[in-house]
C-alpha cells in the first residue's frame, strides 16, 4: 500500500512546498491540499471561532496556487487535489490550470474531485445544491475534450461552447487521473463513469468504504477497463495500525494522512509520527 499525506495549507502554518519536501524526503508518494474558496455565515457554519468547522476550512489557500510552489520544490512525489470542487469553478480555466499544474510538476498531477457539502458556499458561485451532480459530470466531460482534442467543442444542457483552441495540453495521456470523491453506493454511478479512482473517506457516509470495493472493481471492470488499474486512495485515514492492515487487506491502494495545519517544527514532529506509521506497513 502507498502512503500520502495532506493539509490544510494556511498563512499560520508550515509552508507546502518544505513540507512536501520533506515527505518526498521521508517517502511518501503523494502531497494532496484540499479546497473551500470561503465558508458562508450560516447555522451550520457560523465562524471560525463558533462550534462547526476547524479555522483551517476559513483559512486555506488555494490549491492550485498552494500546488504550483509544491510542483516546483519537489521531484518525484505525485501532487493532487483532496478535492477540488469543480461545480465551483469555470471549467474552461479549470481545464487550463489542470493542465498548466501537469505540464509543471512534470506529469505528476492527481485531480481529486468532488460536488461538495456546504449549500451556500456552492450556490455562492451560481450552481444550485440540487443541480450539482448533473453540472459536475458536464464539466467533468467537457475538460476531457479540452485536454484531449485539439480542437473541442461541447454542447450539453449546463455546459456549452463551440469549436476552441486551448493548450497546454497536460503531459498525462489522456489527461492527469481523477479521482472521485463520493459515498457509495449512492455514488458509484459517477465514481466509475469519469473516475480512475475513488478517494473515500472512512465514517463520512451510511456505510465503511471498505464494503464497497469489490463491487466497484467490479463495475469498472464491466465497463471494459482494467480494475487493477482503478487506485482506491483513502483520505482522512487514522494513523492506527488495525485500521490500516484491515484497509490493506480490502484493496486499498493507498492511504492519504493528513497533518494539523501547524507551524514547521510541530508539523514536521508529526510527519516523522506518521512517518513510523508508514514505515510499519509499507
Amino acid at each position: 500500500m502507498k502512503f500520502g499525506i495532506s493539509i490544510f495549507p494556511t498563512a499560520d502554518a508550515i509552508l507546502p512546498a518544505e513540507l512536501a519536501q520533506a515527505a518526498e524526503q521521508r517517502g511518501f508518494d503523494s502531497f494532496w491540499v484540499p479546497e473551500h474558496s470561503h465558508i458562508p455565515v450560516s447555522d451550520v457554519t457560523p465562524g471560525p471561532d463558533q462550534p462547526g468547522l476547524p479555522a483551517m476550512y476559513y483559512q486555506t489557500l488555494d490549491c492550485f496556487v498552494t500546488l504550483a510552489t509544491v510542483a516546483q520544490a519537489t521531484e518525484k512525489i505525485l501532487i493532487g487535489t483532496s478535492i477540488c470542487l469543480v461545480v465551483q469553478r469555470d471549467p474552461i480555466q479549470l481545464a487550463k490550470e489542470v493542465a498548466s499544474i501537469d505540464v509543471l510538476s512534470g506529469g505528476r498531477f492527481q485531480f481529486g474531485i468532488g460536488a461538495g457539502w456546504n449549500a451556500p458556499e456552492i450556490e455562492n458561485h451560481g450552481t444550485p445544491f440540487n443541480r450539482r451532480l448533473g453540472i459536475m459530470r458536464e464539466r467533468v466531460e467537457a475538460m476531457k475534450r479540452i485536454w484531449t482534442e485539439e480542437k473541442a467543442e461541447y454542447h450539453g444542457k449546463h455546459v456549452d461552447f463551440g469549436p476552441m483552441y486551448a493548450w497546454p495540453k497536460p503531459l498525462q495521456k489522456p489527461h492527469p487521473p481523477i479521482h472521485v470523491a463520493a459515498n457509495l453506493p449512492k455514488g458509484m454511478k459517477r465514481v466509475v463513469a469519469y473516475g480512475d479512482g475513488w478517494m473515500p473517506m472512512p465514517g463520512a457516509g451510511d456505510t465503511e468504504p471498505t464494503q464497497h470495493i469489490t463491487a466497484v472493481r467490479e463495475k469498472v471492470a464491466e465497463s471494459g477497463r482494467d480494475p487493477a488499474a482503478f487506485e482506491i486512495s483513502m483520505y482522512y485515514c487514522p494513523p492506527d495500525d488495525a485500521v490500516i492492515e484491515q484497509m490493506a487487506k480490502a484493496g486499498v491502494d493507498r492511504a492519504i494522512f493528513v497533518l494539523d495545519p501547524n507551524p514547521r517544527e510541530a508539523a514536521l514532529s508529526q510527519l516523522d509520527e506518521l512517518t513510523a506509521t508508514m514505515e510499519r506497513h509499507r
